[in-house]
């Protein structure tokens, strides 16, 4: 069936095109869109080749098929595309991207292209770019822990195989630099399975994409890393494909080739604005703030791809990273990713001016998988009890500065002067850490207990106390047995006992002591009986 050019529309327009036709029949050039007219036979995201008047070959994709019109987007902008001279060809196939083993370790532009100077590579399938839905009665529960090396992550916000947890960041914060950190950290712990990462980066400036390439090669990650890097000066239009073609790559490399992937994508709102624009291009009626109101539809087909399946060895964890325009975390960007995740880690820009990195917010994050991936034979029997404890005592702390702000801190409590210290310390000691400091989840927690021996051992209620006598960093001084020479002094001659002295004077020990239970009691303070007790005074 062979047939040539004829403004566009073949001569037997029931049947299906022959990929040899080109259209001429350009009627209207748009933002990233161009509408074809005369068409037959166009399928839903079909891939179109597109030939200028100078000869240059530009991708696109089918966002509309009617009966005899189709609007296509083009990648690599309309740019010196006009209604004259521009040829428009179907080809039958949807957007595919080849996957291969050889991908690690190397880096493509924003359409799959290698820009790393090495050679194509020779994949071993093709597949196409929206994936496949995982069946929901398939997937596995995600439970076994990722240590990150960071302990606001690691300690309070735990990430494990198969979650989807994105980073809530600002302009202007160091976000790239926490990618790039989790990127060539990240590791399952105690297991020598195969880990790998894709880094998906989208509308990154020249610069930011050298850092991300360097950054990689100089600590050895790119060896186990894709990266797919879509530039600002790129079109918008190629950030829609970028993260499919990612999470293809991370999907091959999990399911097919059992390996453990950590899917980065960076910024996503670089992304959502593309929507924007292709929506306004297409004259759809806005939702929320001018975004298209499939927003939400088009973000969980990109986040649902994270996850295990039942019988495969491999899994897929994704942390998205995005800005909130004027650090509103009530934008639909992060509101709608809110919503489809299982939590968030929010970066706070206080944080930022006070030198901390990284700037976590540890208050408003949450891992909703968290629970499922801590404890016993998995990171440390103490770990939920620790984690809950320090964010109670720090959360205390922080609404104890608002106070102070009001009273001075002369009005506080000898109690509250240790909660709103230990604040001060949680942010100095926790949340702060080198940029390339990997810390073991054991020592995020010895970090934890060092700083809950700040305070009160009775302000520790949300710790069971087997876990206090086995952690706490005093536990071996208070549990040092007595010595035989440590015995109580003998009385003075002519002093008879009282009725009333029910306590002995302290040991100069650690100032506790045993009563008939066992339990240790402050000497001054309550015992098993509930009365309150007095220290023995000469004379009395």
């Amino acid at each position: 069936m062979s047939e040539k050019k004829v403004s566009g529309k073949t001569k037997n327009a029931g049947a299906r095109i022959d990929k040899s036709v080109e259209y001429t029949s350009v009627g209207e050039v748009s933002g990233p869109l161009i509408v074809v007219e005369n068409v037959s036979g166009v399928a839903y995201g079909e891939v179109v080749k597109i030939k200028t008047s100078a000869g240059e070959e530009r991708l696109g994709q089918v966002l509309e098929a009617g009966e005899s019109r189709a609007v296509v987007q083009v990648f690599e902008g309309t740019r010196g595309l006009d209604t004259k001279g521009t040829s428009v060809r179907f080809t039958g196939e949807t957007m595919k991207i080849g996957v291969s083993e050889e991908a690690l370790g190397r880096v493509f532009d924003g359409t799959g292209r290698a820009i790393d100077g090495g050679p194509e590579i020779i994949p071993d399938e093709r597949r196409e770019i929206n994936g496949e839905p995982i069946n929901p009665s398939a997937r596995q529960y995600p439970r076994d822990f990722i240590e990150t090396g960071i302990s606001t992550i690691d300690g309070q916000n735990t990430l494990v195989r198969g979650q989807k947890l994105p980073i809530f960041s600002g302009s202007g914060l160091p976000h790239n630099d926490l990618a790039t950190q989790i990127a060539r950290q990240a590791k399952t712990k105690g297991q020598a399975e195969e880990f790998a990462v894709v880094f998906c980066a989208m509308g990154i400036t020249a610069e930011e994409a050298n850092f991300f390439i360097k950054d990689f090669e100089r600590t050895g990650a790119l060896e186990r890393a894709v990266l797919f890097l879509n530039l600002a000066n790129d079109p918008a239009i190629e950030r829609i494909i970028t993260p499919r073609m990612a999470l293809t790559t991370a999907e091959y490399l999990a399911f097919d080739r059992g390996m453990h992937v950590l899917v980065i994508l960076t910024d996503m709102t670089n992304y959502c604005e593309a929507l924007r624009e292709i929506a306004a291009a297409r004259e759809e009626v806005p939702g929320r703030r001018g975004y298209p109101g499939y927003m939400y539809t088009d973000l969980s087909s990109i986040y649902e791809r994270a996850g295990r399946i039942e019988g495969r060895e491999g899994s897929i964890t994704q942390m998205p990273i995005l800005t909130m325009p004027d650090d509103d975390i009530t934008h639909p960007i992060p509101d709608l990713t809110g919503y489809i995740t299982e939590g968030q880690i929010v970066l706070s820009r206080e944080l930022h001016r006070k030198d901390i990195y990284p700037p976590v917010d540890v208050l408003p994050c949450l891992s909703r998988l968290m629970k499922q991936g801590i404890g016993k034979g998995r990171t440390r029997e103490d770990h939920d009890a620790v984690s809950n404890q320090l964010y109670a005592a720090y959360a205390e702390g922080c609404d104890l500065r608002d106070l102070v702000a009001v009273v001075g801190e002369e009005a506080l409590t000898e109690r509250d002067r240790a909660f709103l210290k230990f604040a001060d310390l949680f942010e100095g000691r926790f949340i702060k850490q080198g940029h390339d400091e990997d810390r073991s989840i054991e020592r995020t927690l010895e970090i934890g207990w060092e700083l809950l021996s700040t305070i009160p051992i009775s302000e520790l209620k949300k710790i069971d106390d087997k876990y206090i006598s086995k952690y706490h960093p005093s536990k071996a001084k208070a549990e040092q047995p007595a010595q035989p020479h440590e015995t109580a002094p003998p009385k003075a001659e002519g002093e008879k006992d009282s009725p009333h002295e029910t306590a002995v004077a302290p040991k100069k020990d650690d100032g506790r002591k045993k009563t008939d239970s066992g339990k240790k009691t402050d000497s001054g303070k309550k015992t098993d009986s509930g009365k309150k007790t007095e220290p023995a005074v000469k004379g009395r």
